[in-house]
């Protein structure tokens, strides 16, 4: 996509046009907080559904409803800041997406302004809501289930490469979620009997460097955790993985799109659909603890078959005939 057409299509010109700040003095037109842990470009569709939620409740982005963007693109550190900051410029609700971190720090900003998160793990145990169906406070959202499927990925994992005896997995040390996303994968393993080994990274460099030392270590297949610093580089971790013929398996579609071999997770353009449905009728009245936590129960399983061609694997009949979609 070029530059021009994905500035235009995030509304960042819109932004950039006028003063920050600017949008949310205008007492006609209500401002949302859009922060995120990602970067825009991955983004990009799940902004895309956000806004047709948004529309299914009568809002459209620059007509009647303005959006201001933070993006900590990986970053976590600056999430307090930019939710600081969307609180003092009096946003009418906080949007905060891609992972643990953006939601935590917009809830430790406000206990006032309306938060509506999308999480990968369980909210009622993150401490964001009372309970799903009466979420209390000001917050609540959709739940993605991504960093809960870690232990069903490996599983999946395993059949394609039975004869895996080291399975690697790839996790970032510095999202919240990773704690429980190895105990879970940890759990999976020793069920199963399975041999793991569990690489720590977060940036382009770290993460070349677990790709050469789990390569080194025999390891014959690699999870990767759910994690948005490793969705904002999909295409990079695919391209790793082919170059030193890695089986691996990822959380969303868009990997196996990209030229991964295997990705199970919910759907979660429908999940960001769903959050712009709850921004959207918070704007109309609506109060979070009024609006029971939305789970996602739409789940996608993808094989790419270049992919396993190119690895010199067969994949199993029976794993072909549950998948929700084989590439060719």
């Amino acid at each position: 996509m070029r530059r021009r057409a994905f500035i235009g299509l995030l509304g960042g010109t819109a932004v950039a046009a006028c003063p920050l700040g600017a949008l949310a003095q205008t007492p006609s037109m209500p401002v949302i907080g859009f922060l995120s842990g990602a970067s825009p470009a991955p983004w990009a569709a799940y902004v895309g559904a956000f806004r047709q939620g948004l529309k299914e409740m009568g809002y459209a982005e620059g007509q009647n409803v303005a959006i201001e963007y933070r993006w900590a693109e990986g970053q976590y550190d600056r999430l307090p800041g930019m939710a600081a900051d969307l609180v003092r410029r009096r946003v009418a609700v906080i949007v905060s997406t891609a992972g643990a971190a953006t939601v935590l720090a917009a809830k430790s900003a406000t206990s006032t302004i309306s938060i509506v998160f999308s999480a990968g793990g369980d909210p009622v145990k993150m401490g964001l809501v009372a309970s799903l169906n009466r979420p209390g406070r000001n917050l609540t959202g959709v739940v993605v289930l991504t960093s809960l499927m870690d232990a069903k990925r490996l599983g999946l994992l395993r059949e394609m490469v039975p004869a895996a005896t080291l399975i690697a997995v790839l996790a970032n040390p510095r999202n919240p979620s990773t704690k429980d996303q190895l105990a879970s994968i940890r759990e999976g393993a020793r069920s199963v009997g399975q041999n793991i080994a569990t690489y720590e990274a977060s940036s382009d460099a770290e993460i070349e460097g677990a790709f050469a030392k789990l390569k080194s270590m025999g390891a014959q297949a690699l999870l990767v955790a759910a994690d948005p610093v490793f969705n904002a580089r999909r295409e990079f971790l695919v391209a790793l993985a082919a170059r030193h013929a890695v089986p691996a398996i990822y959380e969303f579609r868009e990997y196996a799109v990209a030229g991964g071999l295997m990705s199970y997770g919910t759907d979660v353009l429908e999940g960001y659909r769903q959050v712009g449905i709850y921004t959207g009728s918070i704007l109309n009245g609506k109060k979070p603890a009024d609006l029971p936590v939305y789970q996602v129960t739409k789940f996608q399983f993808v094989i790419n078959l270049n992919a396993a061609r190119a690895l010199g694997l067969e994949v199993p009949p029976n794993l072909s005939a549950r998948a929700d979609e084989v590439i060719e």
